[in-house]
């Protein structure tokens, strides 16, 4: 029977990146995934946010992006082009081949640093003296690796929508959504997250038409309600998204007539039949066949594995990072948890501070933001200012064509610390990531109006805001 200093259940990017620190940190490490590959023939490192999420995501909204652009926005450029011309399934083929060559490197990874990569699904067994069991299953046959520490890093699945079953051809999770190889004309979405909005806005851009079903009465309700109804205006008025708020779902049909959703919004019954539906209501942890129950792992109310601070669990020498545990269900949480439970099991103090991460949703123009928003710092009764900037007259935004959004600092009003950053416009996935710095290192507002900014640069939208934070603001 093999044994390990740490054992890390789920390959994801809480769990590779877990196994890969402590193996730096001297200790033995193995790490167990049940992934594979799209063909199914092959194990596929990665988790959802590799294989069926975060990347594949992208590369379908960059193609989409660049098709758009040939149709709508290449003539003011000068650039005339003829008849342009839409191929899903290469699309589609292009984004399994950037998926194929980062799972890949992740192989390569847990070879350079020596992580014994265990194919199959992980699961407690319990305790033999000082060391926890750890059964590991593949296609029938069992095996059993012992180990000092033990990281669970399962992930998360998509939740259920008690109404329909999922099958991937007409009713579609995130992995249906990403592999649809035709072009359906008339496209619904159940959920207005980010997973309803980035792939509402991938197919919608070329040709379908999309219609997006939300429960809430808001739109994005854990954004910056300035910034939501920004893009809320973005998406409807100006894309040509439908998007229905306060929506109560009554009955959906799947049938060879397509996928027939009967509902209600603001008291009135209507009835949309779709080609394709794509369920995205959110997700919930993945504990399925952990066997948490047998050997007395906690969860809480909903589902998640309990956890303190420094993410141990109730059983000693066990933790728990990522989508299954409490927190914001983000892949760059996961990694930077799984860093964090490595170095604590070397003796170290790492600090992760859930206060300063970022949430980007990739649509067209992008949305991110860290800290709090306007209206949780009313609802504290928190006093605070804020500066905003728009794009319309930066001189980059302009010259790439992409000159709509807003930029957003608060800032505490007695002390000017910065308190929270909200961006939609071009690139704010990346702009983002100087707002988190300044919260990291308790930046006030005057601190990023003092830091020189190149010119001409997107950022100079945030450093305007920083300005206007203070009501200086030079060019608005």
């Amino acid at each position: 029977m093999s044994q390990f200093d740490v054992v890390v259940i789920g390959a994801g990017p809480g769990g590779y990146i877990a196994a890969i620190r402590a193996a730096q940190l001297g200790f033995k490490t193995a790490c167990i995934d049940a992934g594979v590959n799209k063909a199914g023939d092959a194990p596929a490192l990665g988790g959802t946010c590799l294989n069926v999420g975060c990347i594949p995501s992208k590369a379908l909204l960059q193609s989409s992006e660049h098709f758009h652009a040939a149709q709508h926005d290449f003539a003011e450029h000068g650039i005339t082009v003829g008849d342009v011309k839409f191929d899903a399934a290469k699309m589609i083929e292009r984004k399994d081949g950037i998926v194929t060559k980062l799972t890949g490197g992740i192989k390569f990874l847990f070879q350079k640093n020596k992580v014994e990569s265990l194919f199959g699904k992980g699961s407690l067994k319990g305790r033999n003296g000082d060391l926890w069991q750890v059964e590991v299953e593949n296609k029938g046959e069992k095996s059993v690796v012992e180990a000092k520490h033990v990281i669970v890093a399962t992930g998360s699945v998509s939740r259920p929508l008690p109404l329909i079953e999922i099958d991937n051809v007409n009713v579609l999770d995130n992995e249906g959504a990403l592999n649809l190889t035709e072009v359906p004309k008339k496209l619904g979405v159940i959920g207005s997250g980010v997973i309803g909005l980035e792939m509402g806005s991938v197919w919608k851009r070329v040709g379908s038409e999309v219609t997006i079903l939300e429960a809430m009465p808001t739109f994005l309700a854990a954004a910056d309600q300035q910034i939501a109804k920004e893009a809320f205006k973005v998406f409807t008025k100006e894309q040509g998204l439908v998007i229905e708020l306060g929506v109560k779902l009554n009955e959906i049909k799947n049938d060879k007539n397509g996928v027939t959703v009967s509902y209600e919004v603001g008291g009135a019954a209507k009835t949309e039949t779709f080609d394709k539906l794509i369920v995205s209501i959110g997700r919930i942890p993945n504990t399925e066949g952990l066997n948490a129950e047998g050997v007395g792992l906690e969860k809480d109310e909903r589902g998640f594995i309990k956890v303190d601070g420094e993410c141990r669990t109730n059983l000693p020498n066990v933790w728990a990072i990522g989508d299954v545990v409490r927190g914001p269900m983000l892949a760059h949480k996961a990694s930077d948890e799984g860093v964090a439970v490595a170095e604590r099991i070397a003796g170290q103090k790492p600090h992760l501070d859930f206060n300063t991460i970022p949430f980007v949703i990739y649509t067209d123009p992008e949305i991110a933001w860290v800290g709090k928003t306007e209206e949780q710092l009313k609802a504290e009764g928190v006093e605070y200012k804020k500066g905003t900037s728009g794009f319309a007259a930066n001189g980059r935004a302009l010259g790439l064509g992409k000159a709509k959004g807003t930029v957003k600092v608060l800032a505490c009003a007695k002390t000017d610390r910065v308190l929270g950053v909200h961006m939609i416009g071009p690139m704010v996935s990346e702009l983002v990531a100087e707002g988190v710095m300044s919260m990291e290192f308790s930046a006030s507002s005057e601190d990023i109006a003092r830091i020189v900014h190149a010119h001409p640069t997107l950022s100079e939208v945030l450093h305007e805001a920083a300005l206007a934070a203070d009501k200086r603001a030079l060019h608005g």
